[in-house]
């Protein structure tokens, strides 16, 4: 029990500290309003969890 409760915890550190990041950080950066910057940002986020999984699925593999 005690596990879970400190890995909820981490995520909700993690995801408050993301939202402040994005909240005062993210208006200072000068991205250009463009069709490329829209689709790296709607992108990125499916391509980094794409690599993720398949990393961990060649790792898998590796040990069976």
């Amino acid at each position: 029990m005690k596990n879970q409760f400190l890995f909820v915890l981490k995520v909700l550190l993690l995801s408050v500290l993301i939202s402040i990041c994005i909240k005062y950080l993210a208006p200072s950066l000068s991205i250009p309003e463009t069709a490329t910057s829209a689709l790296i940002i709607v992108l990125l986020p499916n391509v980094i969890v794409a690599i993720a999984l398949l990393w961990q699925l060649s790792r898998k593999q590796k040990i069976n």
